[in-house]
């Protein structure tokens, strides 16, 4: 328990694109504040972290699972912002 906010990054904890999506779904259910997830339009040529993104459509894929979760925790529907 702490009074700050709990950020996960299932991108970096797992290194790998097709754990990201069980992982930010565990983070969700165990009441993490936010998440941080990479997203490249192809990760495939990304030069960096391509392993661990994932694409857009994985990612909207991600945040309709989480947001699945959320309500069931007492918590709203995430948003999504594009920076």
């Amino acid at each position: 328990m702490t009074h700050l906010p709990v950020i996960v990054d299932p991108s970096h904890a797992t290194g790998i694109a097709r754990l990201v999506k069980p992982m930010a779904m565990a983070a969700a259910a165990a009441g993490a504040d936010g998440l941080m997830i990479e997203v490249h339009n192809n990760p495939a040529k990304a030069l960096c972290d391509g392993p661990q993104s994932l694409t857009p459509e994985a990612f909207a894929d991600v945040v309709k699972a989480v947001n699945a979760i959320l309500p069931a925790i007492g918590k709203k529907p995430v948003t999504v912002e594009n920076n």
